[in-house]
């Protein structure tokens, strides 16, 4: 009876361990999380709209930009941009045409602090001036895609020799989207 109750024993104990072999199922392991961010390299298109003080008038300002930054090293983005902007008065309109470089350098992730420099031209129906403006602003990244910035600019006629560095100052604030 003892030799029976043995091997009943056995015989359980055996199929305890082969089923306990049975519960541990193979998995993969976790993927890695990796958060998106925000890239401030690559193309981005946006609009703008503020204001321009000359001595002795004031402007309304809208427009676009659209560029291109990169990044040669970390927290510094370069770049350059294309700028269109419409300027009206109740007496003078016209448009202002840029090409600038940027250079910046990121204060946090979602922070682009940046200085900028350009040339170009102004255009109304009874002149054509060249100029040049330097400047630079703020950008806040709203989203991984999505930013906001603040540019303050002064802008002078680089054929004049007469007038002071800086004709006009112009300031905008404006959204782009980054691709």
């Amino acid at each position: 009876m003892i030799r029976t109750a043995l091997a009943i024993t056995a015989a359980l104990l055996s199929t305890a361990a082969v089923s306990a072999a049975d519960l541990i199922i193979p998995t993969s392991p976790e993927p890695i999380y990796e958060a998106g961010g925000v890239s401030w390299e690559g193309l981005y298109v946006g609009a703008r709209a503020g204001g321009q003080w000359f001595t002795a008038a004031t402007y309304g300002v809208v427009g676009g930009v659209v560029g291109f930054n990169f990044m040669p090293a970390d927290h510094v983005v370069l770049g350059a941009e294309a700028t269109a902007d419409y300027t009206w008065n109740n007496v003078r309109q016209g448009g202002e045409y840029f090409v600038n470089i940027r250079g910046g350098f990121l204060a946090s992730e979602a922070v682009l602090i940046y200085a900028l420099g350009g040339l170009g031209v102004y255009n109304s129906s009874d002149r054509t001036v060249g100029i040049f403006q330097l400047g630079g602003g703020v950008e806040f990244a709203l989203t991984d895609a999505v930013s906001i910035r603040g540019e303050v600019v002064g802008q002078g006629d680089y054929a004049n020799n007469n007038s002071p560095f800086f004709d006009t100052a112009k300031a905008t604030v404006g959204v782009a989207y980054h691709f």
